[in-house]
Formats: C-alpha cells, sequence, structure tokens
C-alpha cells in the first residue's frame, strides 16, 4: 500500500501550483475543469515519483484559517541529504517565503524545516 496523492483546497489555485513547480521541480497535469460545479484542480507530480499533489479551488471555498478545522497537520518531502534542506530553506527565505522552522534534527530522527506554501500549509524538508 501507497499514498497515492494528497488533496489541498486553495482559493489561490494559479499560484500555488506555480508555488510547487518553481520551487519544487513539480509538472502539473492539464487544469481539470467542471463547468457545472465550478470545481478546478491540478495534479502536481513530483520529480522523483511518489505520492502526487492535488490542488483543488471551488467558488464557495471559505478562506484557510477563518475557522478550526481538523485534519491535514503537514506533509514531509524527503530531500535526500541535509545540504539540500539547509540550501532549499535558504533559497525560500530568500523569496519570502515562512520558514517556521529552522534546519535541526527532531527527536524523532529527522534532519528538517519547515517552510509554508502561499495558503500557509506547513511542508516538512526532510532528510
Amino acid at each position: 500500500m501507497k499514498i497515492e496523492h494528497l488533496a489541498l483546497w486553495t482559493s489561490r489555485l494559479e499560484p500555488m501550483r506555480d508555488f510547487y513547480l518553481e520551487h519544487f521541480g513539480c509538472s502539473a497535469n492539464a487544469k481539470y475543469v467542471n463547468p457545472a460545479s465550478g470545481f478546478n484542480s491540478y495534479f502536481l507530480t513530483f520529480p522523483a515519483g511518489g505520492a502526487r499533489l492535488e490542488i483543488m479551488c471551488k467558488p464557495d471555498l471559505t478562506a484557510a484559517g477563518t475557522a478550526p478545522r481538523t485534519g491535514y497537520a503537514h506533509f514531509a518531502l524527503s530531500l535526500g541529504n541535509e545540504e539540500r534542506v539547509r540550501e532549499l530553506t535558504e533559497a525560500l527565505r530568500r523569496k519570502g517565503i515562512a520558514v517556521i522552522s529552522e534546519p535541526r534534527r527532531t527527536g524523532d530522527g529527522y534532519y528538517e524545516s519547515v517552510a509554508t506554501d502561499p495558503d500557509g500549509n506547513l511542508i516538512e524538508l526532510t532528510a
């Protein structure tokens, strides 16, 4: 068994797609549009394969952070080594992207940092 994909709701579909393409080397499928419901989505594929990320929007979506919610906490991307974690953390910071947690060794053995995407979703960068 493996995770096929994770899905995130967003009110900014194109900026979210561009963020993952630019900073994580993803490729995107053609935009899916359901004219009846107003639902739009992209599936993003990471360069090394594995689970994909689906980003989705629809007209009646509530803005993130306006109410307490359960569910998604973060997802982690394995970058392969500690140097790559440090490099990407700094590259994101230089672009004005929020770095929530500096590169460090965690109690459970990961070397990681945490940054956000344009909607404030947490992304762990791990080695």
